[in-house]
């Protein structure tokens, strides 16, 4: 089952690179994101393209989540990170691959290291409650920084906070689909408001980056935090090794370098496009 549920989580990835790509398009063609113009982004054709891509995307990762520990299918959100960012960056600097890259191994290694230790958990109602206090934390920070902030900061801020809204929602996911046909209510509503506000600080990231950096802090947050519920609170890795937990954390800290640069390369895109030309 885990073989499948890999799988599944794989072709999600790829259509979450799609699907962003396409509402990133239009995000930027509707502009500054004002509650005027929501019911014209939702109108726009490329956006409404890349929701339905996203649902086809949702759909796989249920089932990955349903057939598999947390710890071992949400990391591989990561992988959508290369995909947007062959379809978003024209021109790749030697720089920006090695970070992609750094950013893409680091989670492929945290999964090869999950995957030999984790053991799927049952979600208690006291878990959801506690890494949904965990999480809101998070995103607030997170959310207060993009909102005081500009530029790729801004952008990787909301990504990050809806990384996190994501991890959360990849735990309770996996709650309601193992626990049918008994309906887990905390989780129902948990998943619905961490899902929205995800989805909401999304699109403000896209108003302020490009989409391969939005989706570089989306999916890398979303399985350090997904991971980290699984670890610490449903204990899923509670078998492993000694030397497992500083693997991870390792693996981690290799991703979010990753994104720093991938970050620190755009930030000198626009600062090179903003240059006035030299005087003839």
């Amino acid at each position: 089952m885990v073989g499948v549920a890999v799988l599944c989580a794989l072709l999600g990835a790829a259509f979450s690179a799609v699907g962003a790509a396409l509402q990133h398009s239009g995000v930027q063609d509707v502009g500054d994101l004002s509650l005027r113009r929501i019911t014209t982004l939702v109108r726009h054709r490329r956006w409404r393209l890349g929701f339905s891509v996203l649902v086809v995307a949702a759909a796989m990762q249920v089932l990955a989540l349903a057939l598999a520990p947390v710890t071992v299918v949400a990391p591989l959100a990561v992988l959508a990170l290369p995909i947007t960012a062959l379809i978003d960056v024209p021109r790749f600097t030697p720089g920006f691959a090695v970070a992609v890259l750094a950013a893409t191994a680091g989670v492929v290694v945290f999964v090869a290291i999950a995957a030999g230790s984790a053991v799927a958990a049952e979600v208690p109602d006291r878990v959801v409650l506690r890494a949904g206090q965990v999480v809101a934390g998070v995103v607030c920070a997170f959310a207060a920084i993009g909102l005081f902030r500009g530029g790729t900061t801004r952008a990787l801020a909301f990504a990050a906070g809806a990384g996190a809204s994501y991890g959360l929602v990849a735990v309770l996911v996996r709650d309601v689909a193992t626990s049918l046909p008994r309906v887990p209510w905390v989780s129902v509503a948990g998943l619905v408001v961490a899902f929205l506000v995800g989805a909401w600080l999304i699109q403000l990231g896209y108003t302020s980056g490009p989409a391969d950096l939005v989706v570089a802090g989306q999916t890398v947050v979303n399985p350090v935090v997904a991971a980290w519920i699984g670890a610490v609170l449903l204990d899923e890795t509670g078998g492993a090794a000694p030397g497992t937990g500083v693997a991870l954390v390792a693996s981690a800290a290799v991703s979010l370098v990753g994104i720093a640069a991938i970050a620190r390369f755009h930030r000198l895109r626009m600062a090179d496009r903003t240059r006035p030309a030299p005087r003839s």
